[in-house]
This record gives structure tokens, sequence and C-alpha cells, in this order.
């Protein structure tokens, strides 16, 4: 077989350099100028490599097709990835460092030394020894999440461009702006993809899939109490930052993220704004269990009237919504779409598994619009963080696994 005309780690080295970190609370979709720059170089490869009925939104969601090649009916697959990355960590400037032929310990990260990704605490170094680790330089995320799944289609398409004869069918290839800030995925076009089902390239370890994700809600708690010059508040002034700390500090310390994992849900508060007239919470709960979110909520309930009761005058505003739900509730009607990824992974010489993503994808809401959608690795780890971290085996297996996932679409014919 003929190799792609780039390989998958050359890919993702350039897409990681644009910066295409998202922001949350904007108004426009995308919520960033360089998710743009990303979709255009795209769309100008995917023409490139002989893709057709490329199309891009006016939110930036980036549709096209690669054509069967065999003459039977095969129903249209789809292949996604988000190209924003969070907002967590700063994507500007990202500086990628290659660490070639790693041979174990610890790896210092040259443009902060504070930062050491270690065995000790990721133990699946030890597995990449031999391997090309590829991190940051340390002062910003490496944008794995999602880049490498971006790499890994657009290598795809460019294999597929390589070995006209290779036999699969109709591909529609979709790339997504603002996953990580919510709401993007509302402005893609389902119908318009053509897609009878799709797989989000969006995972973390090699082998597993993903056939279940959170069920998800989230929003603001807001406190209002009455501000004063602080000269002359007495019997006036109503702090509501005192009710807004009473009810954070009685969260339950063991349903925070940093004290759960597996199948445990959790509570969290990751940011808000502090005044004395106003002071508000946000926060997102997860469960994979519907009982377990609403027994979260009732409890979130239960504490912000405890810290209005806690601090007299104050009143509370609780704002919360569904933001998606567990992708397996919809999966489980459709099997056949995880055991294909399975067998791919297998085909890709990897050890095969399901798993619970202790996250969300594009994915889990395209499942229940109609276009089912298990979510499959890229070989990354440690997300959202400056010790992120893929390698040059991850990225070549998942491009891989792609391939023999569209033809062993072409072999069942999607029947099942």
């Amino acid at each position: 077989m003929r190799p792609p005309s780039e390989s998958v780690v050359d890919r993702f080295l350039r897409y990681v350099r644009i910066n295409t970190e998202s922001r949350e609370g904007a108004e426009s979709v995308p919520s960033t100028a360089g998710q743009w720059d990303l979709i255009r170089l795209l769309e100008r490869e995917l023409r490139d490599l002989g893709a057709v009925d490329i199309h891009v939104s006016e939110h930036g969601m980036l549709r096209a097709r690669v054509p069967s090649t065999v003459a039977r009916d095969v129903p249209c697959v789809g292949l996604l990835a988000h190209v924003d990355t969070s907002p967590a960590v700063s994507g500007a400037n990202v500086t990628p460092i290659v660490h070639v032929n790693y041979q174990g310990g610890d790896l210092v990260l040259p443009g902060d030394r504070s930062q050491v990704l270690s065995p000790a605490d990721w133990p699946v170094l030890r597995d990449m020894v031999g391997d090309d680790v590829i991190t940051s330089d340390g002062t910003t995320l490496l944008g794995s999440d999602d880049k490498a799944g971006v790499a890994a289609i657009m290598t795809l398409v460019d294999v597929l461009r390589q070995n006209a004869d290779l036999p699969h069918g109709p591909i529609a290839v979709g790339f997504t702006t603002d996953e990580e800030v919510g709401g993007g995925i509302d402005k893609f076009d389902v119908a318009a993809f053509g897609a009878a089902f799709a797989y989000t390239v969006d995972g973390d370890a090699l082998g597993e899939i993903n056939d279940e994700s959170w069920n998800a809600r989230g929003g603001t708690i807001t406190f209002h109490g009455l501000s004063a010059h602080p000269g002359s508040a007495k019997g006036v002034m109503i702090n509501a930052a005192y009710a807004a700390a009473h009810f954070l500090t009685s969260l339950p310390a063991t349903l925070r993220p940093e004290h759960t994992d597996g199948r445990d849900g959790f509570i969290h508060p990751y940011g808000g704004t502090l005044d004395v007239d106003r002071a508000a919470v946000t926060i997102i709960l997860r469960d994979f269990e519907v009982a377990g979110l609403d027994e979260q909520e009732a409890l979130v309930r239960r504490l912000a009237a405890d810290a209005v009761e806690a601090c007299p005058g104050v009143t509370v505003e609780i704002a919360l919504r569904d933001q998606y739900r567990n992708m397996r509730e919809v999966l489980d009607k459709h099997p056949h779409l995880v055991e294909w990824a399975l067998d791919a992974a297998r085909r890709a010489g990897l050890p095969a598994r399901t798993r619970a993503i202790r996250g969300g994808t594009d994915g889990s809401r395209l499942t229940f619009r109609g276009l089912p959608c298990p979510n499959i690795f890229t070989g990354g780890h440690n997300f959202h963080s400056p010790l992120e971290f893929n390698s040059r085996r991850g990225l070549e297996k998942t491009a891989e696994t792609l391939l023999h996932l569209a033809r062993i679409v072409a072999e069942h014919r999607g029947e099942r």
C-alpha cells in the first residue's frame, strides 16, 4: 500500500501550531478567529486530496465526502473531530516537542522546567519506551484534543487518495467548532452531513472505544446581595460573597472531580464572579445515571438554600440546564457500530476494549439527533493540561484503525 503524501505525525505537528483555543461566553460560533484559520486550511487540503461536496457553514462547520470505490450499495459512514482546543490552558504559540526514541524516566519540558511528565503519574509512558513521545514545551497545552483526531481523519483521506483501489463505501468527513465550550455542535447540519452513522475521533488511550458518556447538566448559582459604601455599611450591606463561600465550602469533598474516578459522578464549580451585590458560581454536574444527576441537582439546590439561610437578606437564583445525555441509551440499539470499531482496532494490532468516557463529545449530542456516534481513541493523554502528550505510534495506530473501519463497513455493507 502506498503511504500518504504527508505522515500523520507531520500533519499533527502542523495543525497544533495553529491557535484554535475556543472562548467561554462568546455570542458567535465559532467563538474565536483562530478556528477559522484551521477550518479554511482543512478545506483547501480536502480539495487537494480529491474530496467532494466540500462545504463550510457560517459557523465554521466543515463537511466533505470521499466517494465510494465499490459498486454495491454501502451506507455512508461519518468521521468527526473538533478543531478547537480548551480555554483551560493557553493554545497560543504551541511549540510541539518530539522526544525521539523515549527511553523511560521523567520528561522535563523545556519551556517551563517545573512541568515534568513522569511515569509515576502516567504509567502509560512505560508502554511508550522506544516510541517518539510528543508534548508541548510546557507553556501551553499540546492540542492533541482534538487535532490528533483531525490529523488521523485527514491522513485517512490522503491514504485513500493514494490507493484508489482500496475498497470502501462513501465516507463523510466533518470538522466542528467550539466543542470545548459547548454549543458548537448545535449548529451542525446532520441531514446535510449525509451519514447513516458516524464516529467521533476524540478519545484517548489506544484501543479504547467509548460507548458511554456522562449525563451532563450545568449552569449558574447566583447569590444576590446589596452593596453599600463600606464606611457606612452597618445595617445596610448584604454581602453575597459570603453566601457563595458558604455554598462552595459545603459541597461534599467526595463529589469533587479530584476525588472521583471510574463511574463516580461529580459536582464541579469551575468559575464565576465575586461582588458584594452579586456572586455567581458556574458549575457542572456529571453522572452516568440520570437518577444520580437528579440527586446532585437536589443537593446543589439544598446547599444553596442553606447558604441563603445562613446569610440573612441574600437571595439566590439557580439556572441549570441539561447539556448532553449518556449516548449508551441510543448506542445499545446499534451494537454493531461499537463491534466494528473494536474489530478495526484489533486489525490494527491493538488490545481493543470499551470504556465509559468521563467526559462528553460532539457525538454525545449527535447521537440524540439521529446520528449514532461511538467515540474512537486518538492515543492522547492528559488533555487540557501543559502535560498533555501523544506519540508517533498513537497517531499512526489511530489513522490505521480508521482505514480498517472504512473497509469493515464496506465488508458488512452496513447491514445488521
